[in-house]
């Protein structure tokens, strides 16, 4: 089985400089996550326009919350978070369009099943930056949902090259990188040692 490579933007770079990450990167990463909650749906809609623009396939992008954009630029899904619609609700308005959605126990994993997405994303794994003071979750915690849920987990949260064997070990589907690859200061061969850790069959 081959494992997944998801990269979710920080919403700290300008658009202009993800698409050019993207552009760069593209062939080693199976999902872009278009993470920016600052942008407006029409600001969304421009920058998948953007992504297009630099050769980036519809089929590897994922937007955040906003359905009725990845819809409208048929993109591969859109992601749910806990203030989002319903994945019940998404599946049944824009048939069709691929759903996913972040999970942070394994009660919230169940539900998820049970409604149907495609993939739940799970962490944080270990610790990170972006979730300074709150404690990890844990390989074990992760194993003991990739062992109850049948679901892809996507593991995300402090994951480097030389940890994430670990975490497809414990049952994760793949993993999901921001900073570790957009913030490298050569993402190229960032995106490359995460690629090659994981065991990418291209």
């Amino acid at each position: 089985m081959v494992q997944e490579l998801h990269i979710i933007s920080t919403g700290k770079q300008q658009m202009e400089r993800f698409a050019e990450i993207a552009s760069e990167i593209q062939d080693d990463v199976d999902f872009f996550h278009l993470r920016e909650k600052q942008m407006t749906a029409s600001d969304l809609y421009r920058a998948v326009t953007l992504l297009q623009n630099r050769k980036i396939p519809l089929s590897k992008i994922i937007i955040n919350d906003r359905a009725d954009v990845a819809w409208t630029q048929k993109a591969s899904g859109v992601h749910l978070a806990f203030h989002s619609l319903d994945a019940a609700v998404v599946r049944g308005a824009f048939p069709g369009l691929g759903v996913g959605c972040s999970v942070h126990s394994i009660e919230e994993a169940k539900v998820a099943c049970e409604k149907g997405v495609d993939y739940a994303m799970y962490g944080h794994i270990f610790a990170t930056d972006s979730k300074r003071g709150l404690p990890p979750k844990g390989l074990e915690e992760l194993q003991e949902v990739t062992r109850n849920v049948s679901l892809p987990i996507i593991a995300i949260g402090g994951i480097t090259p030389s940890n994430c064997q670990s975490v497809l070990d414990a049952g994760a589907r793949g993993i999901a990188v921001m900073s570790g690859i957009l913030e490298a200061k050569n993402p190229r061969e960032a995106v490359q040692k995460y690629s090659k850790s994981i065991r990418k069959e291209r």
